[in-house]
């Protein structure tokens, strides 16, 4: 920005423009949707679920998805562990006893999340 009154109007006019060029955007992508899915119709409705269906119980897909969540699981942990430690007494208490309270219920209940199991 050059300081100027006229081009700080500019940026905003600029923003305004570029905001409302992507809403079209959106609003014509979601009508386009719509009328395609229309002329699809229930047939080619079913078609898809069942093969979304079939991709969702691929025991492949199921233990990709199972480790890619235990890999979550154990990075958020560490993560925790590493921010705890830098962070020490500068996080405020309300927050650390919370932290310690959900560690706490989850030590040995295990967490299912993103299993077969769920």
């Amino acid at each position: 920005m050059s300081g100027k009154a006229g081009q700080v109007s500019l940026d905003a006019t600029e923003r305004r423009v570029e905001a409302m060029r992507y809403r079209l955007t959106f609003m014509i992508g979601l009508a386009a949707g719509y009328v395609l899915g229309a002329r699809a119709g229930r047939e080619r409705y079913e078609q898809l679920r069942k093969a979304a269906q079939q991709v969702a119980q691929n025991p492949a897909l199921r233990n990709a998805t199972e480790s890619a969540a235990l890999g979550g699981r154990e990075f958020a942990s560490k993560a925790a562990g590493t921010v705890s430690a830098r962070m020490g007494d500068r996080i405020p208490r309300a927050v650390a006893d919370r932290i310690r309270s959900l560690r706490e219920q989850n030590n040995g209940a295990g967490d299912d999340w993103g299993t077969s199991n769920t």
